[in-house]
């Protein structure tokens, strides 16, 4: 089964096709940029890009992965909405998985790994995985300083995404290079199960962990005194 992969939770914005089958996952084809600013300019003509690198067209998807997060509002809605709207235009089933297992799941020497990503305001998105890739805490958002103590709680030995590498000094961990951003191939391996045994779509429900910068007004402010 042909199977398209989104995330749009960092400044990565990233789409994939890839190809789910009772033997595995095989990642046929990606596209990731880094720009903060232009989730809603990149997605879609990087969708159009992924399936013409492999000859195929939407109808030809059998079902779609998404990020679900942590992430910044803006950004992570766009790759939700697209995701939620492409399935059901094309009446296939949707898969949310979370972001930070994207990058939580490479560890492959037994270590237990801290993930985290950009959350701005001087804050961090983690979560902790142990050796396994099984989710030990987490999701949450907090300063780099609270999550370093979390971590020397958890007994972390190495740390991955963007946002340990922008705030390494303060969790005062080895950084790994890759993975930076969440990637498309355990997404999907994250989903696999489900999708070989047909499971219903699922609602992507994003995980904002907080609330938008910008709230409605709770009052009215006088204009003439």
């Amino acid at each position: 089964m042909l199977v398209l992969v989104v995330d749009s939770s960092t400044p990565a914005v990233t789409a994939a096709l890839a190809e789910v089958s009772a033997d595995g996952v095989v990642l046929r084809a990606s596209r990731c940029t880094v720009d903060a600013r232009a989730h809603g300019e990149l997605l879609a003509p990087q969708v159009d890009a992924v399936l013409a690198d492999v000859g195929a067209r939407p109808a030809d998807l059998g079902a779609i992965v998404a990020g679900l997060g942590p992430g910044p509002f803006t950004g992570l809605r766009v790759g939700l909405v697209t995701a939620a709207t492409m399935g059901q235009v094309l009446g296939v089933p949707t898969y949310g998985v979370c972001s930070l297992d994207g990058l939580g799941q490479r560890s492959g020497d037994g270590a237990t790994v801290l993930a985290a990503s950009d959350a701005r305001r001087r804050e961090v998105y983690w979560a902790v995985y142990d050796g396994a890739g099984q989710r030990l805490a987490g999701p949450d958002v907090a300063a780099p300083a609270v999550v370093a103590e979390r971590a020397r709680d958890l007994a972390v030995t190495v740390a991955v995404g963007d946002g340990a590498h922008r705030y390494a000094d303060v969790l005062g961990l080895p950084v790994r290079a890759e993975p930076r951003y969440p990637d498309p191939l355990a997404l999907v391996r994250l989903a696999a199960e489900r999708i070989r045994a047909d499971a219903p779509g699922e609602a992507l429900t994003p995980l904002y962990l907080r609330r938008p910068d910008a709230v409605a007004a709770t009052g009215h402010k006088p204009v003439l005194r």
